[in-house]
């Protein structure tokens, strides 16, 4: 589903809202707006067990005129096509609201507007490691001088995910993995010299 708003709360209870890609799979959801608080959901279902999040299935018109849309007549038409003529209510998103929704409320506007604006759905559970697209945690960077080298084993550099640190995914995660095996790189460069220099 290309456009999907997300309504999460971190551990501290502060709200979040991300807009973007949601993916529904054999296994859960993923997808860039699901990247983009992965951080916080993983840190609520460590906390708490279980993580809610609320959907909003049509985040390019307001309750109001989803109510408005969705009282039209609906004469012979199935609800189903009642829902994605009116809403735009189809595929994985019309699914959704039936694994939500009860019969009846399908038949109320006002209750079928506020559900598609704010569709609460449960985590229970981040994915296996062996499966991670990024990960999180790793070396300290107080574990690290300036080089990026361990301070406590001269000579090994850390670099990317080696390090902890929140990596988001795509293009940006493969430039910060770039960008500090460049640093860790040149460190190594450095501190090979100032070996050389010191050797006897």
């Amino acid at each position: 589903m290309k456009s999907v708003g997300i309504v999460a709360k971190t551990v501290g209870d502060v709200v979040i809202r991300r807009q973007g890609e949601f993916v529904i799979t054999e296994h859960g959801v993923e997808g860039g707006v699901i990247y983009a608080v992965s951080a916080e959901l993983r840190d609520v279902l460590m906390a708490k067990g279980v993580a809610t999040i609320r959907l909003d299935l049509s985040p390019d018109r307001d309750v109001k005129r989803l109510i408005k849309d969705l009282s039209q007549p609906r004469e012979k038409r199935t609800m189903a096509t009642h829902l994605e003529r009116r809403a735009g209510m189809a595929g994985v998103k019309a699914g959704l609201l039936r694994e939500v929704l009860r019969k009846e409320e399908f038949t109320d506007p006002v209750r079928l507007a506020a559900a598609i604006k704010s569709l609460p759905l449960r985590l229970i559970s981040t994915r296996p490691l062996e499966e991670a697209i990024s990960t999180a945690g790793g070396v300290s960077f107080k574990a690290l001088d300036a080089r990026l080298m361990l301070r406590s084993l001269p000579g090994v550099f850390c670099a990317g995910e080696m390090l902890d640190w929140e990596a988001p995914t795509g293009g940006y995660l493969l430039t910060a993995c770039f960008a500090t095996g460049r640093a860790a790189g040149l460190g190594a460069v450095a501190w090979l010299k100032d070996r050389m220099k010191t050797a006897p």
